[in-house]
C-alpha cells in the first residue's frame, strides 16, 4: 500500500480539530475562565463553543488539505463511504489510522499547552460522555444526529447548487448539534474524537456508544440514499470537490466533466 499525502492530512485535520476542542472547552468551561465569568449561562456557552467548533469544522473541510483528502476527519464518514463504494479499503484503513493517531496527538498536545487546566473534570479533555437521561437515550441520540449529518452530506455534496456549500451546511449542523443535542450524549458522531479523549484522560465510561452509534446512523443514511436514489448518485467521498485539488477516490466528477 503507498503512503499517501491523504494519509497526514487527515490526521492533521482532526488534530488541528482535537486540539481545538480542547481550548475551547476549557476557555468555555473551566470554573476559573474569564468567559465562564462572562457567559454564566450554560446555554450560551453551549453555544459559543457550538459556534467555534463549526467554524473549525469550515476552516478544516475548505482549507487546502480539506479539499485534497475529502475533509473527513472521521472513521465513521470514511467506513460509510467505504460502504458506498467510493474509497478503496486499503485506503479507507489507512484514513482510519490516520484518524486515531491524529486525535490522540491533538488532545495530548493539548495536554502539553493547557497542563491541569484541560484535566478538569469540567473541561476532561472535551470528552464525550452521556447526560443524564441515560445510557440509552445517549446512544439514540448519536444514532439520530450522525444519520441527519450523512444524510445532508449525501444530499448536498451531490446536487450541483449546493455541493460548494456542503461544508457550511456540515458546520451548521455541529453549531446546533453543540447547542442543544451535547447535554444528552456528549456530541461527538466520531470515534476517533471519543476514543482520544478517553485515552488521554482515562475517562472511559461508555465508550462503546461512540464506536458503535456514530456508525450505526450513517450506515442507516447511506442505506437508505442507496435504496432511494441509487447507489450511482453519490457521485464522490469528499466533502468539498470545488477546486482543482487531486482526487484519490472512485470519482465520477471525471466522468461527468464536473469539478464542482
Amino acid at each position: 500500500m503507498a503512503l499517501r499525502p491523504e494519509y497526514l492530512m487527515e490526521a492533521f485535520e482532526l488534530g488541528t480539530f482535537m486540539l481545538a476542542a480542547c481550548t475551547f472547552a476549557t476557555l468555555l468551561g473551566h470554573p476559573s475562565s474569564p468567559v465562564v465569568r462572562l457567559l454564566p449561562d450554560p446555554f450560551a456557552r453551549r453555544m459559543t463553543m457550538g459556534l467555534a467548533m463549526g467554524f473549525t469544522a469550515v476552516g478544516l473541510i475548505y482549507s487546502p488539505w480539506g479539499q485534497q483528502s475529502g475533509a473527513h476527519f472521521n472513521p465513521s464518514v470514511t467506513l460509510t463511504y467505504l460502504r458506498l463504494h467510493k474509497i478503496d479499503r486499503s485506503d479507507a484503513v489507512a484514513y482510519v489510522v490516520a484518524q486515531f493517531v491524529g486525535g490522540v496527538v491533538g488532545v495530548g498536545l493539548a495536554a502539553i499547552l493547557l497542563g491541569r487546566l484541560v484535566a478538569h473534570p469540567a473541561v476532561e479533555y472535551a470528552a464525550t460522555q452521556p447526560g443524564a437521561a441515560g445510557i440509552a437515550v445517549a446512544f439514540l441520540a448519536e444514532a439520530l444526529i450522525s444519520f441527519v449529518l450523512m444524510s445532508m452530506i449525501l444530499f448536498a455534496s451531490n446536487q450541483p447548487r449546493l455541493a460548494r456549500h456542503t461544508g457550511w451546511i456540515a458546520g451548521a449542523l455541529v453549531v446546533t448539534y453543540i447547542t442543544i443535542e451535547s447535554p444528552i450524549s456528549g456530541m461527538s458522531m466520531n470515534p476517533a474524537w471519543s476514543f482520544a479523549s478517553a485515552l488521554v484522560g482515562r475517562h472511559w465510561t461508555a465508550l462503546w456508544i461512540y464506536f458503535s452509534a456514530p456508525l450505526i446512523g450513517m450506515f442507516a443514511a447511506a442505506e437508505l440514499r442507496v435504496r432511494l436514489r441509487g447507489a450511482s448518485s453519490v457521485l464522490c467521498a469528499k466533502l468539498n470537490h470545488h477546486g482543482r485539488r487531486r482526487c484519490i477516490f472512485r470519482c465520477r466528477f471525471a466522468e461527468l466533466g464536473d469539478t464542482r
